[in-house]
């Protein structure tokens, strides 16, 4: 869908999150997107059958945002549809002293995918480093800036044909959009609700202090960080109907682009028949009459058990 494109940011192009309307719908109103949304999980689900089943590529979904922006609601849309089998969610909390210890990209390295036909989710991310630590100056200018550089090149490499993932690593990274006043009123929401008291934390409230802070840091450390082998999509996410539009929209589009193909089957249909059906018989057996007990078969379950 065009429309969506304008959310990708382009190499280089410098944006202020503060400018961007978290309230954009582009033109579609709830009904529509939901219906949209629907369509585009059960392509997910082709897809993500078809990325397993090809076993040349692995995908890496990034979503950062402020605290409330979504995150797991996102994690949620995308991965309703996927087979668990071949997708895993890996959540970056505040670093341990091993992780400190062994420097800001140990963790992130040790839970990229591993494996071709694999799909990684990172509810938060190697930006923490970026945005985080610049906010609070928990590390000064001179040690925060050149990682941006380290991120992109870490980026490119895993992006490259490897003897683990024949074809790469594919990247897309989410920034959820949302804006103080939304942001107060999932708080409130917590707060009010039972159900949702197990996620308050009283950073939350502290960290909307830093409102501004944050949005300068990763203003830049989008525009630092977008690429054409790992592209910044800004959603805007007040609406989540609009945000699960969007995100699931350009995950279809990407998938797509792929052209994957199932791969060849290690033995075709007629070399089963020939060997197990010599006398003809079809390989897929009609259904015993439900009136009827079953009569015994003269096909793969005569042969190799009831």
């Amino acid at each position: 869908m065009t429309e969506f494109k304008k959310t990708r940011i382009a190499p280089g192009k410098k944006i202020d999150l503060s400018k961007i309307d978290p309230n954009e719908t582009f033109g579609w109103d709830k009904s529509d997107a939901k219906k949209q949304t629907e369509k585009n999980q059960e392509r997910i689900q082709e897809l993500q059958t078809l990325l397993y089943a090809e076993q040349k590529r692995s995908l890496l979904i990034v979503l950062q945002g402020m605290d409330t922006g979504g995150k797991d609601g996102t994690i949620k849309a995308i991965g309703r549809s996927m087979n668990p089998q071949g997708m895993r969610v890996q959540s970056f909390k505040k670093p341990t002293q091993e992780e400190l210890d062994n420097g800001f990209m140990w963790r992130i390295k040790n839970a990229a995918p591993k494996k071709p036909g694999e799909v990684v989710f990172f509810n938060r991310s190697q930006y923490e480093d970026v945005g985080v630590v610049r906010v609070h100056n928990i590390v000064p200018e001179s040690e925060w800036r050149p990682r941006y550089e380290i991120i992109r090149d870490w980026e490119h490499e895993i992006s490259q044909p490897s003897e683990a993932i024949p074809e790469g690593v594919g990247i897309l990274k989410f920034w959820l959009q949302i804006n103080k006043e939304e942001q107060w009123e999932r708080l409130m929401d917590r707060v009010n609700e039972p159900d949702k008291n197990w996620k308050l934390a009283e950073s939350d409230f502290k960290e909307r202090a830093h409102w501004d802070k944050y949005m300068e840091a990763f203003s830049e450390a989008i525009w630092q960080t977008s690429t054409d082998e790992a592209p910044w999509i800004v959603v805007p996410a007040n609406k989540k109907w609009m945000r699960d539009l969007i995100i699931t929209q350009v995950v279809v589009d990407y998938l797509e682009g792929l052209n994957m193909k199932y791969p060849q089957p290690e033995v075709t249909v007629d070399e089963l028949r020939a060997k197990y059906f010599p006398d003809g018989e079809e390989l897929a057996q009609k259904k015993p009459d439900a009136q009827a007990p079953a009569k015994p078969s003269s096909g793969l379950k005569q042969k190799f058990g009831p």
